[in-house]
């Protein structure tokens, strides 16, 4: 099935939730007009619908290649990617001094969202440059930003991250790659690094790797990994590419999905050692890979909206086709296509819903990043940086997990025909598995809610949204109608459990730490529940007022909003329970290792 971005959805969330007109007044933002954003995006919707999306199935089928440490890109690939690079699209928000657009997050986020609906393994290429050009406008020299970053804005090179070593998974103190000083300014880069997207292709001309790597006499642990640059080709001092470096494929991964996506180890200094340029200050690496992983860890989140709609799309459509069973109700003697069925219309309705308040609240998120950087007032942009960095693992955590739900919903509204390869239904369900895994794990992600998001700031931020979903609550009330006495009801039991997990939080994780983190997970689907829903109300809202001029879309917003606030916000309570109730020594802590 083909991809039409849900155009008219995007740009009623820009609009109407993250507020593109105030965006719009920050400097540099000036030209971040509605109109333009419709235009972006309509462009965007285009190519990521024409030219993307027709590769994702024959990519799934015929994935990566590697021979001889080289990498050949699905075929298509490297021609799509010329013309993404061609249109632009990478530098969409990165600064007009370098060569990119200057548009803010707000808008490039939908952008990002349209191609990993697209195709999620080529979406992850442009993904991973992103990442390398926030860590570089953040602590590259002035020499290195000028070598690098406009061949990355344009498209010309692409980046990597490179974290992840055989022994050193999500606890990176285990680092064993190292980097040895010439005495010129450059390093000798050792060691292996695994699980690296898009390590090596053939679709730039050059790969500017990031890697984690040790310096001699550094400390032990965390505090004593650098960050180096690596590029696969040498960059001479005119910007032209000089000789090969010593960085080499050995592999790529088979994998359960995102076959397209080429996941690479790649080996440092097997002749003599790849030459490497230290990015910022020695021992303050960790620092540095995470503005990547900030970015990269919204970035995923993004992805599991757009596979979310993705597989919707195919559902609904599916179930508009397939004819089976006489109505329930008893409304007609024949069979009927299936989406007359109330379960199927639960599935679909559960699907539409999770990726609409997914969405909304990612894009409020992308709204707050942009005042926090953009804002003339120093207040301001501190009380948004610290909203914003709130969300992001709820963002990544919860949008990637309702992911799965969504596919999963795909598969079984296709019925056994969702298991069977041919309908496209089962690739969105393994492509989005991953998503919950790499650029750290939910349970990463609810670790960070917990530990720095929550505690750090004695769970101030989350209050402060409690409160803004307490103002939603009251408005609710001032609207009649079934839909939105459900909504206001729901969504006031879910703060409410929301508020009941943030208190026991921050009043138990000193004095019960395997307690409260056993149920941090679920913290974390909670605050993503309620805080999506607080955003399907503030939909519902707006739709009220403007039903008549779109009675179709305005209504279908309504009832997309109900059927979170029944069939999705209900979970709060049981989440929030489960939160309270867990005791370190007692249930599952209980259990002795050979008990498992």
């Amino acid at each position: 099935m083909s991809y039409i971005a849900p155009v008219k959805d995007i740009l009623f969330a820009i609009n109407e939730l993250a507020d593109l007109e105030q965006i719009a007044t920050l400097p540099g933002f000036e030209d971040a007009t509605a109109e333009t954003a419709q235009a972006v995006i309509e462009e965007s919707a285009k190519f990521c619908g024409e030219i993307v999306a027709p590769l994702n199935v024959s990519g799934d089928r015929n994935g990566t290649t590697w021979k001889d440490g080289a990498v050949t890109a699905s075929p298509g690939f490297a021609d799509a990617f010329r013309q993404f690079t061609a249109g632009g699209w990478q530098g969409v928000k990165h600064p007009v001094e370098f060569g990119g657009q200057g548009l803010p997050k707000l808008l490039a986020t939908p952008c990002s969202e349209m191609l990993d609906a697209s195709n999620l393994a080529f979406a992850l290429c442009p993904l991973l440059t992103d990442g390398a050009i926030e860590a570089l406008l953040t602590a590259g020299t002035d020499e290195q930003k000028q070598r690098y970053l406009p061949k990355l804005i344009s498209g010309e090179w692409t980046g990597t991250m490179n974290l992840t070593e055989p022994q050193a998974g999500s606890d990176l103190a285990l680092v064993r790659s190292r980097a040895e000083p010439q005495g010129d300014g450059t390093y000798k880069v050792f060691g292996t690094k695994i699980f690296i997207t898009w390590g090596e292709h053939d679709m730039a001309d050059n790969i500017v790797h990031l890697v984690l790597a040790r310096t001699p006499n550094a400390p032990e642990g965390v505090k004593g990994i650098s960050l180096f640059i690596v590029p696969k080709f040498m960059v001479n001092d005119d910007g032209s590419l000089g000789a090969r470096n010593d960085v080499h494929c050995v592999s790529i991964e088979h994998k359960l999905g995102i076959k397209a996506s080429p996941t690479a180890v790649l080996q440092y200094g097997d002749n003599g050692g790849a030459i490497g340029y230290l990015v910022g200050e020695e021992n303050r690496g960790l620092e540095y890979m995470f503005i990547m992983m900030n970015a990269a860890r919204f970035a995923v989140g993004t992805q599991g909206i757009g596979i979310s709609d993705r597989a919707y799309q195919q559902a609904a459509q599916y179930a508009k086709e397939r004819v089976q069973s006489r109505p329930v109700d008893g409304s007609a003697k024949e069979s009927v296509t299936i989406i007359h069925h109330p379960d199927v219309r639960r599935m679909l309705g559960t699907m539409r819903a999770l990726t609409e308040g997914a969405r909304a609240l990612a894009y409020v998120a992308a709204a707050h990043s942009d005042l926090a950087h953009g804002h003339p007032d120093e207040a301001t942009r501190a009380r948004n940086e610290a909203i914003y960095e709130f969300l992001v693992p709820i963002v990544k955590g919860w949008s990637t997990e309702a992911s799965l739900e969504a596919t999963s919903l795909g598969v079984q509204v296709h019925g056994g025909m969702g298991f069977i390869e041919e309908t496209g239904a089962a690739q969105y369900y393994r492509d989005a598995r991953i998503l919950t895994i790499y650029e750290g794990t939910t349970a990463i992600q609810a670790n960070d809610l917990v530990g720095r998001k929550t505690l750090r700031d004695g769970g101030a931020v989350a209050s402060a949204l409690l409160a803004e979903i307490g103002k939603t609550v009251d408005a609710l009330a001032t609207v009649q109608g079934a839909p939105f006495e459900s909504m206001r009801r729901h969504l006031e039991a879910g703060a409410q459990a929301l508020k009941t997990a943030v208190e026991h939080v921050v009043a138990n994780t000193k004095r019960d730490p395997n307690g409260v983190f056993a149920g941090s997970v679920s913290y974390l689907k909670l605050a993503g529940i309620v805080l999506s829903g607080w955003q399907m109300a503030r939909a519902m809202l707006v739709a009220s007022h403007k039903q008549a001029e779109d009675p179709s879309f305005y209504g279908a917003k309504i009832a997309t909003a109900q059927c979170f606030a029944e069939f999705i916000l209900p979970q709060a309570l049981g989440l929030s329970a489960s939160i309270v109730s867990v005791k370190g020594g007692e249930g599952i802590l209980a259990l002795s290792e050979d008990q498992f």
